[in-house]
């Protein structure tokens, strides 16, 4: 307890005087343990609380709240709008969810090809969304981290780490259930997504691409299937012959700082132009109209789809189904079902709005894809939503999902 003790004598230095206090402990602090705490830092015992080690990180909420911390903090703060009311959560899914995680044993092996490996943290909403995704669809997930410039092909003075490097990370690559390609900046590693996506494309391997993996989705299908050799983004080559992805018309080339487009955005989903009758795949994940259906995502990104060469990329079969407001930046890319089971990119972020219980769209199509559940998934039929992301629970956006979209502004 003496560390306890300290802490709050110091924070009382600074005028702080704690009202709860929550102990951090590998095991669960024992009654004796929490009424001396109480005594010496002027708390009352039952504002003591454990935080335990536990098996997964989603018990954390239960044994919170097993140790009453609602009606604490209801006391405390009094809330006017629960006057002379209990507050009592509704956990039964997420307990249930909590229990799932302990028992999932069948393993699914996920590649994350990022450009910022050494640092992990750098994926952290990348990592939650996958895991999210993965307990949907009661799946444990492993991610593979590959380095995306080991993937790029050798140089001809090539050291012998280079090439183990190099053979390590396409032998890894080649041995996944599904591929996450994430945001970036830079030219570091960008023919390694670049290879990515065309190793994606050309094996029917499950590929989200995000941001600038949706880009160089778009700059592989140019150079490989249009035809156009040294198509690429005019942020690393503005040179290019064929320029597929362009830096947007109202940010400032010379300003950095501030010049993003960020935040909510929405996006307006379109049929697809190839693929016959079949509705977008983005459509039937998000759960809303294929015609003029609205999505709201989070975006952070300087560089777009060229709008003059949309057309010859539709032509030549990537659907491009989803449009800003303005129907001229494109939002979202993918391929028919029946050429790939899924190869989708998105120009936003949907790992910024995925939670427990509520996974993103297309997160969750990518785990549906990877572990062989799609078409399953698919066949069952949902109540369309008006807007928002209509998929999981509940059927229509909920608030905490409004809640994202104002954090994202």
């Amino acid at each position: 307890t003496k560390p306890t003790q300290h802490g709050v004598k110091e924070l009382r230095t600074v005028g702080l005087s704690p009202d709860m206090i929550i102990c951090r402990s590998s095991d669960k602090v024992e009654s004796g343990t929490a009424h001396k705490i109480a005594l010496f830092c002027h708390v009352k015992p039952e504002n003591v609380l454990s935080v335990h080690d536990v098996s997964n990180i989603y018990h954390v909420p239960l044994i919170l709240n097993e140790q009453n911390i609602l009606p604490i903090i209801q006391a405390h703060l009094d809330f006017p709008r629960f006057a002379g009311q209990a507050l009592v959560p509704d956990l039964a899914r997420w307990g249930n969810m909590a229990h799932l995680v302990d028992s999932l044993d069948s393993k699914i092996r996920i590649a994350l090809v990022g450009k910022y490996c050494g640092l992990q943290d750098s994926y952290l909403s990348v990592i939650k969304a996958l895991k999210h995704a993965a307990v949907e669809v009661e799946r444990d997930l492993e991610i593979v981290w590959i380095e995306a410039g080991h993937l790029e092909d050798l140089k001809d003075d090539a050291n012998d780490e280079a090439k183990e490097q190099h053979n390590t990370a396409w032998s890894e690559l080649r041995s996944v259930q599904g591929i996450v390609c994430p945001g970036g900046f830079g030219n570091r590693g960008v023919e390694g997504k670049i290879a990515t996506a065309k190793f994606a494309r050309e094996n029917k391997i499950p590929y989200l691409g995000i941001c600038l993996g949706m880009q160089m989705l778009v700059v592989e299908y140019a150079r490989s299937v249009c035809g156009w050799e040294g198509a690429n983004s005019v942020e690393f080559d503005e040179a290019t012959p064929h320029p597929t992805i362009i830096f947007m018309p109202e940010i400032d080339k010379t300003t950095m700082g501030g010049t993003m487009r960020l935040g909510a955005r929405k996006t307006i989903l379109h049929p697809p132009a190839n693929g016959g009758e079949e509705p977008s795949l983005a459509s039937m994940l998000y759960n809303v109209e294929g015609q003029g259906g609205e999505i709201s995502e989070r975006h952070r990104h300087r560089y777009e789809v060229n709008p003059e060469k949309v057309k010859e990329l539709e032509a030549a079969g990537l659907n491009l189904v989803g449009r800003d407001d303005t129907l001229t930046r494109m939002e979202i890319a993918e391929l028919p079902r029946t050429v790939h089971p899924f190869y989708m990119g998105v120009q936003y972020h949907p790992e910024f709005k995925s939670r427990p219980l509520d996974p993103s769209p297309p997160f969750l199509g990518l785990l549906l894809a990877s572990s062989g559940k799609l078409e399953t998934w698919l066949a069952v039929p949902k109540e369309k939503s008006a807007g928002g992301w209509g998929v999981g629970y509940p059927s229509t956006p909920s608030k905490k999902r409004k809640a994202a979209d104002q954090g994202g502004r």
